[in-house]
């Protein structure tokens, strides 16, 4: 497991994280680690799928074919 080190947080975030974890039964490191663990669980679930499609793409692209523009006047006249 790796160990991270946060700096300059605010006294009154310190205060509230202190709050919450008192609440929830927890240590203050116990509760930062429950926030940043659901915080990230998005993201370890469901990456961005635009990343790994980018990714994808460069391997092996793909040429769409683009249709022509087309004007349309505008419907309502002032």
């Amino acid at each position: 497991m790796a160990t991270i080190t946060v700096r300059g947080l605010d006294d009154e975030v310190r205060a509230a994280l202190k709050r919450r974890a008192h609440r929830h039964g927890r240590s203050m490191e116990a509760e930062a680690r429950q926030i940043l663990t659901d915080q990230v669980a998005v993201d370890l679930i469901f990456p961005n799928a635009l990343v790994e499609f980018h990714a994808a793409m460069r391997n092996d692209p793909v040429e769409l074919e683009l249709p022509e523009r087309s004007y349309e006047p505008p419907r309502v006249h002032f």
